[in-house]
């Protein structure tokens, strides 16, 4: 389920990037370095990264917050993930480049550990990261983030599934993945994850700013939107956190 949008075009696929384990990462970082570090993370992190075994799912300016940068990356399994960060950060390009990269960053620790509530809910993307220069449009992804006060269950997901996904999709939003909280122990502890949360997260994909905009529009105008408003306050701890992101040059995501 939650696969492909309804207004994507069609575009040749490589087999699906399962990524059991993903990490959804937040940096905050000093006034206007966001495209400095952008700059260096797609010249000298993005390939690097791939080498040590990291997919890196997409990175992206934060429309919202003009010293916010997003990104995604995934894994196999824990073990995994444990063996490519080490390779990586004890590799050659973190070492060279760390302290350029540290320096933009005021914190970098805002970092969901998330899994595909089912394997159908992974991203599928493009097996090739964009090379540097493409001209495609890249468009807009939005990330939601319900939290609740404990590990994401099967009524919400059953009531994701059958009530929310079909309104947004009626509305213009279907889902192209959807994730909850990996709770397995953070094999890499030199990098912090958020802990004791309990998320559920779902990304979609929009032409542009203004087809959102759209969207939520359509959304809150559907006769029964109110209702399912109410019935989704009810499940959840206050409002979501939604990101609206802008895709960079080389995101694989777009």
């Amino acid at each position: 389920m939650l696969l492909d949008h309804p207004q994507s075009p069609p575009r040749a696929l490589a087999p699906a990037l399962h990524s059991p384990i993903v990490e959804l990462r937040q940096y905050t970082l000093h006034p206007g370095q966001r495209d400095t570090l952008i700059e260096l993370f797609e010249r000298e992190f993005l390939d690097t990264q791939a080498e040590a075994g990291i997919a890196v799912l997409g990175q992206f300016r934060d429309l919202d917050a003009d010293d916010r940068f997003v990104w995604l990356r995934g894994f196999q399994d824990m073990e995994r993930r444990r063996d490519a960060l080490q390779r990586f950060y004890g590799g050659p390009a973190w070492q060279a480049h760390r302290d350029a990269a540290n320096a933009t960053m005021i914190d970098s620790d805002d970092v969901l550990l998330l899994r595909p509530v089912a394997p159908a809910s992974a991203f599928v993307l493009d097996d090739a990261l964009p090379a540097p220069g493409d001209a495609r449009d890249a468009g807009l992804i939005v990330a939601t983030t319900y939290a609740f006060d404990a590990p994401v269950d099967l009524d919400f997901l059953d009531f994701f599934a059958a009530e929310l996904h079909p309104a947004f999709a009626a509305a213009g939003g279907s889902a192209v993945a959807s994730f909850s909280t990996e709770y397995a122990p953070n094999t890499f502890p030199r990098l912090p994850v958020r802990e004791g949360e309990h998320v559920f997260t779902w990304f979609a994909r929009f032409a542009s700013v203004a087809a959102h905009a759209a969207y939520r529009e359509r959304l809150v105008a559907l006769p029964h939107w109110r209702a399912l408003a109410v019935a989704l306050g009810r499940r959840v701890q206050g409002p979501p956190q939604v990101l609206r992101l802008a895709p960079t040059a080389r995101s694989r995501l777009r």
